[in-house]
């Protein structure tokens, strides 16, 4: 099978003009078939605080109320999702910006309420990788924001680290995927004081270990929940790296962290 590369970048990537040019020059010097997902939360909880809404999180997850998902529907479809098509399309890389709703891309659920209400927050239950497959083979990369919809007029909020892992898994049944997710760090690390302390290499064993010992915490488990899904989807290759290492993936030397099975 040939290669897909999946790229997942959010947060500070995003709030940085700089930086993002800088991730999106490296993202169109790779060469295979590529697929680019990201998130925005931070962009939406300050523009809905221009509106007067207050962002709602708890346990590091964000509550998705009806205004507050207006926003963050502007903000992830509109505003970031097209600034970074108009950037990539800037350099010659033919991309196509799509939520979970275009062309049925991403079906999901509203997330059970056990003991919290998320609101309008999607679990994902279907990617369609034909129509993902299809735009790759009109030579077109897709550009996917954190925005899914359940098939009944209900657009829903979805973890950008979900939606780059369902659809790697989705995908791996046409391609060999490598997942690639970008952060502000080095990539997962020991200590979060010393960026010296990187750890390159996470199994699933070891995994269960960092989280006793709470070396790994807070964001970084579902971050690392997704990517183990991933694995046990067929996706071959995936890293966590510091987002200017990203100009290295051609020279395979992107350091970073590395998730494997053993």
């Amino acid at each position: 099978m040939s290669k897909l590369v999946i790229v997942k970048i959010g947060g500070y990537i995003l709030d940085n003009d700089d930086d993002l040019q800088n991730v999106i020059r490296s993202f169109v010097t790779i060469k295979e078939p590529k697929i680019l997902v990201h998130g925005g939360g931070k962009v939406a909880s300050e523009t809905a605080k221009k509106f007067g809404i207050i962002p709602r999180v708890i346990q590091g997850r964000r509550i998705t109320d009806a205004e507050t998902l207006k926003i963050v529907q502007m903000v992830y479809a509109g505003l970031l999702n097209k600034n970074i098509v108009l950037k990539l399309q800037s350099l010659n890389c033919n991309a196509i910006g799509m939520s979970g709703v275009d062309a049925n891309c991403i079906l999901a659920h509203k997330r059970e309420i056990i003991d919290i209400d998320y609101g309008y927050v999607g679990d994902i239950e279907q990617v369609n990788a034909d129509i993902l497959k299809s735009l790759l083979n009109l030579q077109l990369t897709p550009v996917l924001c954190a925005l899914t919809h359940d098939g009944n007029t209900h657009m829903l909020n979805t973890n950008a680290d979900t939606i780059a892992a369902e659809v790697a898994g989705s995908m791996s049944i046409f391609f060999d995927v490598e997942l690639i997710y970008c952060i502000d760090k080095e990539g997962v690390l020991r200590s979060k004081e010393k960026i010296d302390t990187v750890i390159s290499k996470i199994t699933r064993k070891s995994y269960q270990e960092y989280i006793r010992t709470r070396i790994i915490s807070d964001g970084m488990i579902p971050k690392l929940h997704n990517a183990f899904r991933a694995l046990d989807r067929g996706v071959k290759q995936i890293h966590i790296i510091h987002f200017n290492a990203l100009e290295r993936f051609n020279t395979n030397e992107m350091a970073g962290t590395t998730i494997t099975e053993r």
